[in-house]
């Protein structure tokens, strides 16, 4: 079975969530606020927001409340755990073309002949290349895993590959790349509009951060209104 995708409805649905979530609940959104701008200045080492998106893929409505620290807390570390991992083969690639780009042009007296550095420069964007392709078709996947992850509360469950293909298969892949496009495009506006607003001296910084936080969100549950378009494997 492959489902017939209704985009339209999928974005509608996921901005109605958004407006939801965060319009009348300024309380909610200023404590989110807070914890993104934790997570930033933390590197990312106090998730605490990824947990509450974490909660948002799980597909939970109406949108659940910002509590449980200790579990916003787990939840966010095995968000970047599960990124992390899926990302490993792009940074295998890219250390392999860059490691052998320099060590290539040290061997030809690269580091006093500048002519050396030319094939080792060519070598280092192919290497680059190469990982931005796997990259796109490992992000194809890793969306899905994370989502995954959040429905059945298992971490396991984001590399559950066989159990991944099935589902994506049961949406279609096709439908699941175009989603996927569908929200890049979303991305592609959401940043246009934040480098306009960023404009405004203080207080468009301020926008910005309220809006990433109803971006995140929007994206979140876009993305689990996607993966529950057709059902899970048992």
């Amino acid at each position: 079975m492959v489902c017939d995708m209704d985009y339209g409805n999928l974005v509608s649905g996921s901005l109605r969530y958004t407006k939801e979530a965060l319009w009348g609940e300024w309380g909610r959104w200023v404590l989110l606020v807070i914890l993104s701008l934790i997570q930033t200045f933390t590197l990312f080492l106090v998730p605490l927001f990824n947990g509450y998106i974490v909660r948002v893929l799980s597909g939970r409505t109406p949108a659940p409340e910002v509590d449980g620290w200790g579990r916003l807390f787990v939840d966010g570390w095995k968000w970047n755990i599960i990124n992390l991992i899926y990302l490993i083969p792009v940074i295998l690639i890219v250390i392999f073309f860059g490691g052998a780009a320099v060590a290539s042009a040290i061997a030809t007296e690269g580091a006093t002949n500048p002519d050396a550095w030319a094939p080792a420069v060519a070598a280092a964007l192919s290497g680059l290349l190469i990982a931005v392709v796997v990259g796109i078709i490992i992000s194809i996947i890793s969306l899905f895993a994370v989502v995954r992850f959040a429905h059945t509360d298992s971490l396991g469950q984001a590399f559950n590959f066989g159990a991944i293909f099935s589902h994506i298969g049961r949406i279609g892949w096709g439908s699941w790349i175009v989603a996927i496009i569908v929200l890049l495009l979303i991305g592609l506006v959401y940043a246009v509009v934040l480098g306009l607003i960023a404009s405004i001296p203080i207080l468009g910084w301020i926008i910005n951060l309220f809006l990433g936080v109803a971006f995140g969100i929007f994206h979140a549950r876009y993305l689990a209104r996607a993966y529950e378009s057709a059902p899970a494997p048992a």
